[in-house]
């Protein structure tokens, strides 16, 4: 049986690919910007008489949680070996109308989020003559570069997203812009404010966009994908005196240092963990769970094991050799609540709790550090599973903002291979490529489906020069530190 640090020598390959690349991501990340021109920058109306007056739609908790986060965003790329004429005479059309179409249903991404002064509670308005920013362009640059795992300019994608509009009291919640890349490719890209909506919320919006738009509108859309409910009855249930949201109101983060840009000066990259490789750790950790005598049930699941593995490759980036005995590296991630509260998997909204796992950062460099993270993982979920949803919910924002601001190393997990990303097909195939571009603010990584491999893993990471010219290094430690 290997050791699953035998993975480090797949990983490493890769690394060594993007030091040598990462001068030229920079040069061509120029040559993406410099060669973009606008086609279009308009508005997406829902369809007429869709909605006779306005409406709001009240946040909940879950909600409340994400005011003065980053906007979200979400890229993807489909091959397209057309000319940018064929694009504005048949793709983007369509791809408005389709669009339209589907803010008939998920109407809260056209409206607007309302911050009225306290102790009144933030919600959305949606009424008549809004709308989504829709940009359309077109670009001379590498699409081929763009859509591989090796080392790219963060700068790049950015040009590929739209800006939410800056606004003190009413802030928009969604922008579109698409990006044709004539001959070779279309980036889609999508910038939404997250107190609308969780990552399955956003991508059950984006598949029924998709769906429709491959169907050239067919109102059939409600039988592939069930329409958003927005009945938030069960959640008020758990809060009816508001005063989980209320909690939140009080202990969020001041609003201006929580907003952050996305990242700068960084190198994109993404590392996929194969199904046999996920397969290894599985086992690698099982054995030594039984060699403990079994002192310890924890699901070992695809999420644990690979999540644990690049939290200690992570850890291991980290060291500097000043860190106490007891210096804490922590792992936040999300968990879909839906099912805990007996909500239908296709409510709209928010309906993630943060669970947080920790372990000591030299423990995690040991040759059992896997297992370490593996354990803290695990138990963050079976505790879950065992003590339900929402425990000591009005601590979420308090427990983050306390690791954060400890100067312990922090790494958070946006998204999920459950998503199901590489499904959203537009008419033009399975995506190429798909990215979370926000990634790296507040030391963020994210998760998909592998596109290629099924029951394979991708991981997205966000590096800076130094970072990545210490990877091959840190590697390296680990092929070194094999049992």
């Amino acid at each position: 049986m290997h050791s699953p640090f035998d993975m480090a020598g797949f990983l490493l390959v890769s690394v060594l690919d993007c030091c040598i690349g990462k001068s030229k991501a920079f040069e061509l990340s120029s040559k993406l910007m410099a060669g973009m021109r606008i086609i279009e920058d308009s508005v997406v109306f829902p369809p007429h008489g869709w909605v006779l007056q306005a409406s709001t739609l009240p946040l909940t908790f879950f909600d409340i949680h994400w005011l003065g986060s980053s906007p979200m965003q979400r890229l993807f790329f489909y091959d397209f070996p057309h000319s940018c004429s064929h694009f504005i005479q048949t793709v983007l059309p369509n791809l408005k109308s389709s669009l339209s179409l589907a803010l008939q249903h998920f109407f809260p991404l056209a409206g607007n989020l309302v911050l009225p002064p306290p102790p009144q509670m933030p919600y959305i308005r949606i009424g008549h003559g809004d709308s989504v920013r829709f940009i359309a362009k077109e670009s001379t640059g590498d699409f081929g570069h763009l859509v591989g795992d090796h080392a790219r300019d963060s700068e790049e994608f950015q040009a590929l997203l739209p800006k939410l509009k800056k606004a003190q009291k009413v802030k928009p919640l969604m922008a579109v812009q698409t990006t044709v890349f004539p001959g070779a490719g279309i980036a889609l890209g999508v910038t939404f404010n997250h107190v609308v909506a969780d990552g399955r919320a956003f991508i059950h919006f984006v598949k029924s966009w998709a769906f429709l738009n491959a169907s050239q509108g067919d109102s059939s859309v409600v039988n592939k994908y069930p329409l958003p409910d927005y009945n938030r009855d069960l959640i008020k249930e758990r809060d009816p005196q508001e005063l989980i949201a209320s909690r939140f109101m009080k202990d969020k983060w001041d609003w201006e240092d929580l907003v952050t840009t996305s990242p700068t000066n960084k190198l994109r990259l993404t590392f996929v963990i194969k199904r046999s490789q996920v397969e290894l750790l599985k086992n690698w950790v099982s054995r030594k769970l039984m060699e403990e005598n079994g002192s310890e049930k924890i699901r070992v699941s695809t999420f644990v094991v690979t999540c644990a593995y690049m939290w200690v490759c992570l850890n291991k980036l980290q060291e500097n050799g000043s860190e106490s005995d007891d210096c804490l590296s922590h792992l936040i991630f999300l968990a879909d609540c839906r099912r805990h509260l007996e909500l239908p998997e296709a409510y709209f909204g928010n309906c993630l709790e943060p669970r947080f796992a920790a372990a000591k950062k030299r423990e995690l460099a040991k040759e059992n550090g896997i297992l370490v993270a593996a354990k803290a993982i695990g138990r963050q979920v079976m505790e879950l599973e065992e003590v339900g949803a929402l425990s000591e919910a009005e601590k979420w924002i308090s427990k983050s903002e306390e690791r954060f601001k400890s100067g312990d190393h922090v790494i958070t997990i946006a998204a999920s291979p459950r998503l199901g990303v590489y499904e959203t097909d537009f008419g033009w195939g399975r995506p190429r490529k798909t990215e979370v571009a926000h990634i790296g603010s507040l030391g963020s990584i994210s998760m998909a489906e592998s596109r290629e491999d099924q029951g394979g893993v991708e991981f997205g990471l966000a590096l800076s020069q130094h970072e990545l010219h210490r990877f091959d290094a840190v590697f390296l430690r680990g092929l070194q530190q094999l049992p």
